[in-house]
């Protein structure tokens, strides 16, 4: 067979039943632009079928485009394997298959085909490899947050022949597109991307030589504010970066062996947009009247662009995927209110923006209102949005999400506002005479082209439901960076990642999202070892907002360095991903420890003069968030907030992260900070014991996330778990079986009480119908959570974020406890799982998968008056245990296996070894 050629279309190729498939190169699909000379390589073993069904890979071949040519390697590895072929630089391009050698059910080796070709190119690792020049617009007089144009920069060249091939790399402080002879160039959005750019900055690479011609070329880019220097956040701050926007971007063309290269530079030419603001809090305004300029080609008020002096140093290629429009949404239903307004309701609650194709007469001007609810007289409100004014205490900011189109009346003129984003359901168009039908009017739904992973589906209509919207939730706040909620803020808040990753890590690869964000993390972490609440962000101060500044330094937030990367390698078995956020890690303890061992809280302090033993292991100082927003509990106070003891939250995660290191430590070599760290953690769990349980065994500071932090972090002793779980039914129970839970331990709530006995309870707790519970979300009509448990109340009025996914972190409990699929206890990339499905609520089927590093894991089993029926696939080089109720436990491997137990029995008893059955 012959390697396809690194230009040839890849995409048509498809490999032979028996070769490897999703090839992937440092977790990513496309891996054009990079910037790692030592990438690693990844594919998924062939499966196979009867005798013939992959147990493991006895050795496989890598063979590429650049000579590189491993011959056969006698390895099981097939995740992760290092780049070994000839020295990789800038611009560097194979194309790389893979075959592998495979050991069957029936202990023959058979030998695999060759894989589909995946292509990789390296992008410009060097600020030398750039002959282009940071450029922009030239502005005296810089116009306020939210009233700022967008600007074309573009450039007119001549080429005698179309070139061999040619690559564009751009990025930009703020938000570019880029444009060849008119066409738009790719179709990633929102480019370059919102990082730390004090540290990085990513650079798109552009395969554009489709779109080049010989004679006159124009290159051009449109340029607006973007995270740069736009508002953001609920503090609506701007130019947090800088208070100019620049593009760099670089052409080069090869052709018979000599590169010819068009970069930005001073010969530029800037002209006006028909942009008149763009701002990814308040929206995009339009006047097409106003348009001019290379991309529609008519005369137009230019000038020539500014030369900046912006650092190529922090330049970078990709490790995630890019965020692209990944769906398109219609109507559900168009209504004419008696003001003239048509509401637009698309049926679910998205990010992204729209693209209006009925525009009306020459000079109308048509306003597009955003939002997820509607008022009482049915159109759109944004009242629940608005957030806090820090400026003049007692007012509100404007919800922004309002975009603007005014037509010139050409023919085919589309809106479609791709240098903002918005979170809505609704849209409420004001100002069109004409009634719009539903093909005039498009959602687009934008996000990081994350792939899916997870499945889950039950007997229960409900709960398939409260499923679909907890993932919807997740893709609405997953472009870029993990964010809170998708309109109000778009802020990469630490803590509400920390809790949804397990969740997200199962139903989607987020692996490089993932290290994306954590190296924005790192970059953010303060000098002191303080883990910002928020990534990407630009410093510790905030002028408009002073508790900005003094609320970093959270448990339960800043914790996120170290329990982020452990999901991940839990999810993958990448280890890298934990070496390289050790050194934060130990910082961030370092910070945590040296609180604890050197300050006492206040009222403790009054209360004795010397210090027990117990409390240098207390962390009960500085501002913590604490279990933020628990059910019926106090409006919350954060000025309040910033010298109350809550220790009992602190500590608890002091012990948890502690604990977490030691076992990081373990996997990465280090010993002696395993052993060193395992103890502290043993005291600091001590102290935790000792200062917040009573005699008799109970948490004094009696509520349901304490009692569920003291199960699920092991802090309370194997004698004392029996009385805190007794506890906690108690708070359930007076609770009228309700969620008390707040912000932290919530997703720990129903696994604690399904690991400790009442797993009866748990699904009581799940299938609660009256406020505080999941299915009031579902039974209101909910397609995304809510931030708050009555985020629409029993009259329909709206109340704060209608997309926040962190509640929705409870599906994990349908994956590893309904389904009954979780990885064993110390395993990480799926080689080893347990399938013990725990069946409650009256349901009668469920089914989960998840496609793991080593290949597609599935779970299905239905019962009924003959039993539970129990269908698992186990991939290759996987080992499972199953359990299933009254009936040994069975260790298979790789295969598909069935199973069946009685209708009613006791708990699985110890494992009994059966060979893989397929």
């Amino acid at each position: 067979m012959t390697l396809i050629s690194l230009d040839a279309d890849v995409a048509e190729t498809r490999p032979a039943p028996n070769a490897p498939t999703r090839l992937r190169v440092e977790h990513l699909r496309e891996a054009i632009g990079i910037t790692n000379p030592r990438p690693r390589l990844s594919w998924t073993l062939p499966e196979g079928t009867g005798p013939a069904a992959t147990i493991s890979q006895a050795a496989y071949q890598i063979r590429a485009s650049n000579g590189w040519d491993t011959g056969r390697v006698e390895s099981a590895q097939h995740v992760l394997v290092p780049y070994s072929g000839p020295s990789l630089d800038s611009r560097s391009r194979f194309v790389w298959q893979v075959r592998t050698w495979n050991t069957a059910a029936d202990g023959t080796e058979t030998e695999g085909a060759w894989s589909g070709p995946m292509p990789v190119e390296l992008g410009l690792l060097h600020p030398s490899d750039w002959t282009a020049r940071w450029i922009g617009p030239d502005e005296p007089v810089v116009p306020a947050p939210g009233e700022r144009p967008g600007y074309a920069l573009h450039k007119t060249f001549t080429l005698a022949a179309v070139p061999e091939y040619a690559r564009a790399y751009a990025t930009a402080h703020g938000i570019y597109e880029l444009f060849l002879n008119g066409r738009r160039v790719g179709d990633q959005q929102l480019t370059p991307g919102s990082t730390s750019y004090n540290t990085t900055l990513q650079v798109q690479a552009y395969d554009v030589t489709a779109l080049l011609r010989s004679g006159t070329n124009t290159v051009s880019a449109v340029l607006t504010d973007g995270w740069y220097r736009g508002t953001f956040g609920y503090t609506r701050d701007a130019d947090m970066y800088g208070r100019h926007t620049a593009l760099l971007a670089q052409l080069e063309m090869q052709s018979a062996g000599h590169r010819t290269v068009i970069g930005t530079d001073a010969s530029w030419r800037v002209s006006p947009t028909e942009i008149l603001s763009a701002d990814l809090m308040a929206g995009q305004r339009v006047d097409f009247r106003t348009l001019a300029g290379p991309l529609k080609g008519k005369a137009a008020a230019e000038e020539n662009a500014v030369v900046r002096d912006c650092s190529y140093q922090t330049l970078t290629g990709p490790v995630a995927p890019p965020t692209r429009i990944v769906e398109e949404l219609a109507p559900i239903s168009i209504t004419r209110l008696a003001n003239g307004n048509q509401v637009v309701d698309f049926g679910q609650n998205i990010h992204g923006w729209l693209r209006l194709t009925r525009l009306g007469g020459p000079g109308e001007t048509i306003t597009l209102v955003y939002g997820e609810a509607l008022d009482a007289d049915g159109d759109v409100t944004q009242d629940h949005l608005r957030p806090h004014d820090f400026r003049h205490p007692g007012q509100f900011l404007a919800a922004g999400q309002v975009d603007e189109v005014t037509t010139s009346g050409a023919s085919g003129e589309v809106f479609e506002p791709r240098h903002t984003s918005h979170g809505f359901q609704y849209v409420s168009v004001q100002g069109l005479p004409a009634d719009l039908a539903p093909e005039d009017i498009t959602a687009c739904l934008v996000h990081t082209d994350l792939e899916p992973l997870g499945t889950f589906t039950c007997s229960d209509d409900r709960l398939n439901k409260l499923h679909s919207i907890v993932q919807w939730s997740f893709r609405d706040n997953a472009c870029e960076v993990p964010t809170d909620c998708p309109q109000r803020e778009k802020a990469g808040w630490t803590g509400d990642w920390q809790l949804f990753v397990p969740t997200a890590a199962y139903l989607y690869d987020v692996a490089g999202f993932s290290r994306k964000w954590l190296n924005d993390v790192r970059a953010d972490q303060w000098e002191n070892g303080v883990i910002a609440n928020i990534s990407p962000s630009p410093g510790p101060v905030i002028t408009s907002a002073d508790f900005m500044a003094f609320v970093n330094g959270s448990a339960g937030w800043g914790d996120a360095i170290a329990m982020v990367p452990w999901e991940v390698y839990l999810a993958t078995g990448d280890a890298a991903v934990l070496a390289e956020n050790w050194e934060a890690m130990q910082r961030w303890l370092d910070f945590v420890r040296t609180t604890a061992e050197s300050q006492r809280h206040p009222v403790r302090a009054a209360a004795g003069t010397v210090p027990a033993q117990h409390e240098r292991y207390l962390w009960d100082t500085g501002f913590h968030w604490g279990e933020w927003m628990e059910p019926d509990g106090p409006e919350p106070d954060l000025f309040a907030a910033r010298s109350a003891d809550h220790g009992i939250v602190a500590t608890a995660y002091y012990r948890n992260t502690t604990a977490l290191m030691a076992r990081i430590a373990g996997v990465l070599g280090h010993t002696d900070d395993a052993a060193a760290l395992a103890e502290l953690s043993e005291n600091v769990r001590r102290a935790w014991e000792t200062e917040y349980l009573d005699s008799s065994g109970r948490v004094a500071q009696a509520s349901q996330a304490n009692c569920v932090r003291a199960l699920a972090f092991g802090l309370a002793s194997p004698e004392r778990r029996a009385t805190v779980t007794r506890q906690l039914v108690s708070l359930i129970r007076e609770a009228g079986t309700h969620v008390g839970t707040g912000f932290l331990a919530t997703p720990y709530l129903l696994p604690v009480l399904a690991e400790n006995g009442e797993l009866d309870l748990a699904y009581e707790l799940l299938m609660q119908e009256s406020e505080p519970s999941w299915l009031v979300m579902v039974d209101r009509g909910a397609t995304t959570m809510w931030e708050l448990w009555n985020g629409l109340d029993a009259g329909g009025n709206p109340h704060q974020s209608l997309n926040h996914y962190s509640k929705g972190a409870v599906v994990s409990f349908l994956h590893r406890c309904t389904a009954g699929l979780r990885q064993a206890p110390g395993s990480a990339g799926y080689e080893r799982i347990i399938i013990e499905p725990r069946p409650g609520a009256g349901l009668t089927s469920a089914a989960t998968s998840h496609f793991g590093p080593q290949g597609l894991i599935g779970v299905e089993w239905t019962r009924g008056d003959g039993g539970l029926r129990l269908k698992a696939t186990v991939p290759p080089r996987t080992i499972a245990e199953v359990r299933l109720p009254g009936k040994p436990a069975a260790v298979v491997g790789p295969g598909t296996h069935h199973f069946t137990a009685p209708a009613s029995g006791g708990i699985a008893t110890e494992p009994e070894l059966v060979r893989s059955a397929p």
